[in-house]
């Protein structure tokens, strides 16, 4: 609760120094001014900022995400369907990079130094420093204009089942897989390396255990502790930060919604929306943190004390 709390006096704050009017945005240029300052006043935004963020915080924390200042309609039947679209884009996406991230690192920390660590290790590295705009277009290029086997575009038509909605949303998933691929399995990597280096792997061999009974049991369950707390930081990416993603491939989610209010200047929705996404990033790092204790006794067990 503090965290939000935090949260929402930061984006208040950066909302009220973004340029332009609600006013001036919603009349249009041609307007006189006494209809923008009207405007404003029938909105409520001249009022004293501690109201207007006393307000929309203690709304917020009964479900009610306000009124759209440029759209005049609930912020949930704007931010609720685009917020469904991300999380249906960063599922795809994360059942393709985690599983794919994980075996790539620990394959490459078993074969440390040898020429599949080297291949693997180089690759990721360089698909994370290719921006995703560019790894997007290459993609869109090759599998969407050339090859013609995915849509160019992520969004499905109207009624179209699951099987349907995942196909169009592959290409962008492989573009954002494309991207987290080398981070997340850097980091396996030398999670994998300094478990096989630790002493408790040496005594497992010593006690007669073989190599795939030391990888299954020690090494794999060590190794991946510090692999959920990165998973879980790219969370609230695959929700939120897909801004470049979602405008080439046509796709309404949340951070083109945010995007558009920041724009506006619409208040309302943009700090309901980046306050969603925290939301999304402190459940995500909860479930990290129960995950981390049920794989590491220590902390279980010290809990317990």
């Amino acid at each position: 609760m503090i965290t939000l709390f935090l949260l929402s006096i930061i984006v208040f704050a950066a909302a009220q120094v973004l340029p332009g009017d609600v006013g001036r945005n919603v009349l249009g240029p041609f307007a006189s001014q006494q209809d923008v300052d009207n405007l404003n006043k029938s909105l409520g935004l001249d009022r004293p900022l501690y109201q207007q963020y006393w307000d929309w915080f203690s709304n917020f924390l009964h479900g009610d995400l306000g009124m759209s200042l440029q759209y005049k309609v609930p912020v949930s039947d704007l931010l609720g369907p685009a917020f469904v679209n991300s999380l249906k884009l960063a599922a795809v996406a994360f059942v393709l990079v985690v599983p794919l991230s994980i075996l790539g690192g620990t394959i490459s920390g078993l074969r440390r130094g040898r020429l599949t660590d080297r291949a693997i290790t180089v690759t990721g590295l360089s698909l994370t420093a290719i921006p995703e705009f560019v790894t997007a277009i290459v993609l869109i290029l090759i599998f969407g204009l050339w090859l013609k086997w995915l849509p160019v575009s992520a969004t499905a038509p109207p009624g179209a089942n699951a099987l349907t909605q995942t196909k169009y949303l592959l290409l962008p998933s492989f573009a954002l897989v494309m991207v987290l691929f080398g981070y997340i399995a850097r980091i396996t990597r030398a999670s994998v390396i300094e478990s096989i280096d630790a002493d408790y792997t040496r005594t497992a061999y010593l006690k007669g255990l073989s190599r795939s009974q030391v990888v299954n049991r020690h090494v794999m369950r060590n190794s991946l502790l510090p692999t959920i707390a990165v998973v879980a930081t790219q969370v609230g990416y695959l929700i939120g930060g897909l801004l470049v993603i979602e405008k080439l491939f046509n796709y309404n989610g949340i951070g083109q919604r945010i995007y558009v209010a920041a724009q506006n200047k619409d208040f309302i929705m943009l700090q309901s929306g980046v306050m969603l996404v925290g939301v999304v990033y402190l459940v995500a790092t909860l479930i990290a943190d129960i995950l981390y204790s049920l794989l590491n006794p220590r902390v279980r067990f010290g809990a317990v004390e």
